[in-house]
């Protein structure tokens, strides 16, 4: 028996409740585990830890250890005090996933009996357009996935035959395992090792699936496709993927979506930009536009003397926020003069007659203050560069 107070080595007040004692002791075991502390008395003090926690997690000892000290716990009996203290702790009631601070005593993994797995989840690519992705659809995809045999409907035994329960585990899928450490006895919970878990032995396997219960299956699934999705985003279809040997539950579908560009729109995250083409003169004299939104059309103004490059914004002409379609990003419109490759005549003329009546109307004065400008800009560099 250890010479310290069982709560000092807990790091524990003497008012401490279950919960905080247990706690205690988890932190504790996990720096002192002598396959991972560097403390060359780790060992010692790991079964003086386990002790400690054998008498004060135990309401009988700790009420005796509390009133007549480690004395009451040798005169007790029953095994409490000296170096032969009772510690036979059930993983599955007191630990759960400290189990695995105690693996190596087991050679494996401790803690909770985890049940069943689940069989291989699935992925699959679907391509949308742009408005799909945008507004939403439905989608039939095709896949092929491991399903229930049809010949054994999933019990894996031929035609006439049953599984029987499994010997080794009597038909409960787990065992208890127990080691001696130098904590004293260890049980724990473990899938059994000669069913996998199941409580049942095939005897006689079906043909078509070898005993597995399962085989290939081509299937069309209708996908509801959310408005708002965008290139990358996963969507999860439970039970859409592979079946698990033996009755084992589906794993999940992953469907992850591919979104095509579209010619008008081109989109930022729920936001969505475009350009308008649009004339000079439209920009000095102001027009209307009628422009394509994502769902309709748009009368757009554009005022006299707006300036190439300029961005009309359209709040909530946007895309759909995922999971919140009351809320839409913005349609911000940039309007950008097209220039023609080609000039008919009669164009051609007018543009030289506006060309020309630009180049008249520029005064001489107007010549002589830029002159000046510019001169007093140059001017005002130079003192600068010269540190004046």
């Amino acid at each position: 028996m250890s010479n310290r107070d069982y709560y000092e080595i807990l790091g524990v007040s003497r008012t401490a409740d279950a919960k905080e004692i247990k706690k205690a002791f988890r932190q504790k075991a996990k720096e002192l585990h002598p396959d991972t502390s560097t403390d060359p008395d780790a060992e010692a003090h790991f079964k003086e830890l386990g002790e400690a926690y054998s008498v004060i997690s135990d309401a009988e000892k700790r009420r005796i250890y509390d009133t007549y000290g480690k004395d009451g716990l040798n005169s007790a009996g029953g095994g409490y005090g000296g170096g032969g203290y009772a510690t036979n702790w059930d993983f599955m009631s007191d630990f759960g996933d400290i189990g695995d601070i105690f693996s190596a005593f087991f050679g494996g993994g401790g803690g909770r009996s985890r049940g069943p797995l689940r069989g291989d989840d699935r992925r699959t690519t679907l391509e949308l357009s742009f408005m799909d992705a945008v507004f939403g659809c439905e989608k039939k995809i095709n896949i092929t996935r491991l399903d229930a045999c049809q010949t054994c409907n999933g019990t894996g035994c031929a035609v006439g035959s049953h599984p029987e329960a499994c010997g080794h585990c009597g038909g409960h899928g787990q065992v208890r395992q127990s080691a001696q450490t130098m904590f004293g006895n260890f049980t724990q919970v473990v899938t059994c090792p000669s069913c996998h878990g199941a409580g049942t032995i095939i005897k006689n396997p079906c043909k078509a699936c070898h005993g597995q219960g399962i085989a290939p299956k081509d299937e069309i699934i209708t996908l509801t496709i959310p408005a708002g999705v965008d290139t990358g985003t996963r969507l999860r279809v439970a039970g859409g993927g592979d079946a698990g040997a033996n009755g084992i539950p589906a794993g999940d579908l992953y469907v992850v979506i591919q979104v095509q560009e579209d010619e008008h729109f081109l989109r930022d995250a729920y936001d969505v930009l475009m350009k308008v083409p649009v004339h000079y003169t439209q920009l000095v004299l102001g027009d209307h536009v009628r422009i394509p939104l994502l769902k309709g059309h748009y009368d757009l103004k554009i005022p006299a003397g707006t300036e190439n490059g300029h961005i009309i914004t359209l709040k909530g002409e946007g895309v759909p926020v995922l999971n919140q379609s009351h809320l839409r990003g913005n349609l911000l419109i940039r309007l950008d003069i097209q220039i023609p490759r080609k000039v008919r005549g009669d164009e051609k003329a007018l543009l030289q007659q506006l060309h020309d009546l630009h180049k008249h109307n520029v005064k001489a004065e107007d010549i002589r203050h830029e002159e000046g400008h510019a001169s007093s800009f140059f001017s005002k560099m130079k003192s600068f560069l010269a540190g004046k």
